[in-house]
């Protein structure tokens, strides 16, 4: 697997400095509406749906009946409707999970992938950008979100943790894209919003994420579970992990004397105690990377791999 470039600089400083625009439209998308939406969706995920109200959302995890993630998804409560969106490698498996447990409540699911697209802001100027456009930005708290107006395209406004997204109809995302450009926002690689992403320890499901990984294990606890709901499909294993244990392996940064790739195994005296499961080569850090690292190669553990590689294990996000 070939290595990772490095972002361009310009691209980089746009996104650390000012605000760098990025198509995200790829991820998928759902939509569950009825009285009963809320109710079937907080039973089928590890977070607390019932207790959204209109204009705020959560992070949740789908979950194997043995607490390992067949999906990761965004809620948001729009009142009428949740907005669901996730990763795409996640998308079959949480649709056929909603679809074929939706009968006996009173709720319909609704495929949204096609006819919606996603723009994300990041940086530190994102709310300046919509507000200069005559655009009001979202809450403070992530997943705040509300509708708006911008370009005289109808979007939903959304707080993350490195900006704002906006969801709106497929078809108005070329405008939208040029009147964001015009206002300020730069057009930014995968690559380089790949690189900040990492920086800031936040796994991706399909890249660091997959259905081998318990939330605990990737730090996921505080943003995707509950321990005060209802029952839920995996919860067992999850709480157990939770009160009781202590994961046997943690997803940590690695920072490395040369470019890592995924997949890579790092040993510590000849064991494999580490894989990594993302790399960049960050203009601030050097070769660096996430992976999950077993507890017997602590915080300051300095790993190798083939190639002369020796990767020191940092907590996240890295600093």
């Amino acid at each position: 697997m070939p290595t990772p470039d490095r972002p361009d600089p310009a691209e980089d400083r746009h996104l650390r400095e000012a605000c760098g625009m990025l198509d995200r439209s790829e991820r998928g998308k759902l939509a569950l509406s009825g009285p009963d939406a809320k109710a079937f969706l907080h039973g089928q995920v590890s977070q607390d749906v019932t207790a959204l109200v209109p204009g705020h959302g959560s992070y949740a995890a789908l979950l194997t009946n043995k607490g390992k993630m067949l999906a990761d998804l965004r809620i948001l409560d729009a009142d009428a409707e949740l907005l669901i969106d996730t990763e795409r490698p996640g998308l079959q498996e949480l649709f056929n999970t909603l679809w074929r447990f939706r009968l006996g409540h009173d709720v319909e699911l609704h495929r949204r992938t096609l006819e919606r697209g996603l723009l994300s802001l990041i940086g530190p100027r994102a709310d300046a950008v919509l507000a200069d456009l005559g655009a009001t930005p979202p809450g403070p708290a992530e997943h705040d979100h509300h509708l708006g107006t911008l370009a005289g395209v109808e979007v939903r406004i959304i707080r993350t943790d490195a900006g704002v997204d906006l969801l709106a109809e497929a078809a108005a995302v070329p405008d939208l894209t040029a009147a964001l450009g015009a206002g300020g926002a730069t057009p930014v690689s995968e690559t380089a919003a790949e690189c900040l992403r990492i920086e800031s320890g936040r796994p991706r499901y399909g890249t660091d994420l997959d259905d081998t990984v318990i939330p605990q294990e990737a730090g996921l606890n505080d943003r995707a579970v509950s321990f005060t709901k209802g029952c839920y499909v995996g919860q067992e294993t999850v709480a157990r992990l939770f009160y009781r244990g202590k994961p046997n392996r943690e997803l940590r940064g690695l920072k490395a004397s040369a470019p890592l790739t995924p997949g890579l195994e790092l040993r510590a005296a000849g064991r494999v105690v580490a894989t990594v499961t993302s790399a960049a080569d960050s203009p601030r850090f050097g070769p660096i990377g996430l992976g999950f690292v077993r507890r017997e190669a602590p915080v300051g553990a300095r790993l190798e791999a083939d190639g002369d590689i020796i990767a020191e294990v940092v907590e996240l996000p890295f600093r």
